[in-house]
């Protein structure tokens, strides 16, 4: 029997970053609106073990290692120590403070908030853990991503730990084996080697950082090996086992067997949808080894339901996640004008120290996908204001359309880079041409300015349009 009356117009499954935007945008287009939130913790990925506390301790380490690198401006800091136990408690201390923020949001929001798991039993209807069951018009899933499962059975029974326990250790491990070579394990890897933790890296791809081009990835290789982190890439994970104590990762690199043994063992090998417990074949929604499948819209296969976030991607960053719960809402609330999610300007960001940051096409996107594009680099090791900083390792790129010399994307593998980054979002938006960017002014000596040079190389190859 089809439902004529809901309880709700729209139901949104998550509280975090996606699931508050959503309801915020709902609400305020006057839908009556409910989020429902079966995690322990109210806050989502981002708040309690994402973003805020891992760049809170990727800053703590970048001080330490200033600190004790002083000499390098003349400075005679002596013997640099560190109490660990104050880090992790400052850190916690500021994410108790978003956290809380958070939860007032979601609690004095002009919408119902319920703290209980929920799974669909039909198109319409939602069965919550407390027992009571509700039904809506439409559904926004926004229920954010889990770590993915180790890839070795072995893992299990020999112990590791995940990026959430890492970032709450109150006790360092004299050594650490960190399996995965993307964002999460780079940051981290380089976190523990500057508290004085003998680090091992494996990463199963040729690169580090593979997502981004190679150039980029052979830059942190370098800095971390000079770091003292013992990083081998193009591997084949082959077992895991105790000796004692200790934990050892049995490997394969270039037909050679290799081990490495450690203290513990850090899991970075990725995130995966959090969907399992969903039961969305109950409402007709289809999925792809767990991820929502969703289309420009935000829509998946059931027209009433919408996803956001991790849980239908493509790209698990947050400010992706905000604008794609908007997208949904909006276009509940408006369905003869939807929204459509663009990525043109799509912007990524590792904090690892040269940071490394990309907006829209990367060389190897642009090649995947059959796209022209010039391309111009510079250097960071021949610009005033960063051999002042002695940041000298990295480069900007700019990549720009042959005929037209409009700005297609930008990388920065550099100092603040996650900052800088944000003028090519800026000239992006306004669709700039690199020849406008050049004639943009930038004050001296400044690290903005550097991406003058490769925007002056590109305009000269580039015949200036009408």
């Amino acid at each position: 029997m089809k439902l004529t009356k809901f309880d709700f117009d729209v139901a949104i499954l998550g509280g975090g970053s996606a699931g508050y935007a959503a309801a915020r945008t709902a609400a305020g287009a006057d839908l009556k609106t409910v989020v429902i939130e079966g995690g322990k913790e109210v806050g989502g990925l981002c708040i309690l073990r994402g973003c805020m506390p891992s760049k809170a301790l990727l800053y703590a380490a970048e001080v330490l290692h200033l600190a004790r690198n002083g000499k390098t401006w003349g400075l005679k800091p002596g013997k640099i120590g560190f109490d660990f136990k104050k880090v992790i408690a400052r850190k916690a201390a500021m994410i108790e403070d978003f956290a809380s923020y958070r939860r007032k949001q979601l609690a004095s929001g002009k919408f119902k908030f319920i703290r209980a798991n929920a799974s669909f039993t039909d198109e319409h209807t939602l069965e919550l853990s407390d027992g009571k069951k509700l039904t809506a018009k439409h559904f926004i899933i926004g229920t954010g991503s889990v770590v993915s499962p180790p890839p070795l059975p072995s893992l299990e029974e020999v112990g590791y730990i995940t990026s959430h326990q890492a970032l709450s250790l109150t006790k360092l491990p004299k050594s650490l084996i960190v399996l995965g070579g993307g964002a999460i394990a780079c940051e981290l890897a380089q976190f523990f080697a500057r508290f004085d933790v003998k680090v091992t890296q494996i990463q199963r791809s040729p690169h580090v950082l593979r997502e981004f081009d190679d150039d980029a990835g052979a830059v942190i290789k370098t800095v971390f090996q000079r770091e003292g982190i013992k990083l081998f890439t193009g591997t084949k994970l082959l077992n895991a086992r105790r000796n004692g104590k200790r934990k050892v990762i049995e490997f394969e690199q270039n037909g050679k067997k290799l081990r490495a043994e450690a203290d513990e063992i850090l899991l970075a090998l990725g995130r995966s949808p959090n969907t399992a417990t969903l039961n969305l074949e109950n409402a007709g929604v289809e999925t792809e080894n767990g991820r929502i499948i969703a289309n420009a819209q935000m829509r998946t296969s059931a027209p009433h339901i919408y996803a956001a976030g991790d849980c239908t991607g493509p790209h698990e960053i947050v400010h992706i996640a905000i604008q794609q719960a908007e997208i949904t809402a909006h276009n509940i609330a408006n369905p003869r004008r939807p929204r459509t999610a663009d990525y043109r300007l799509l912007t990524s960001v590792v904090f690892t120290d040269p940071q490394v940051a990309t907006v829209g096409l990367t060389e190897k996107e642009a090649t995947a996908r059959g796209i022209p594009f010039r391309a111009a680099s510079y250097p960071f090791n021949d610009h005033g204001k960063s051999l002042i900083m002695k940041a000298l390792d990295g480069f900007v790129k700019l990549l720009a359309h042959p005929k037209t010399g409009e700005i297609l994307g930008g990388c920065c593998v550099g100092p603040v880079g996650g900052e800088l980054i944000h003028e090519i979002n800026v000239a992006m938006a306004k669709c700039m041409t690199v020849h406008e960017f050049a004639a943009t002014p930038h004050y001296h000596p400044t690290l903005a300015e550097i991406w003058t040079y490769p925007a002056e190389e590109l305009a000269e190859q580039i015949p200036a349009g009408k």
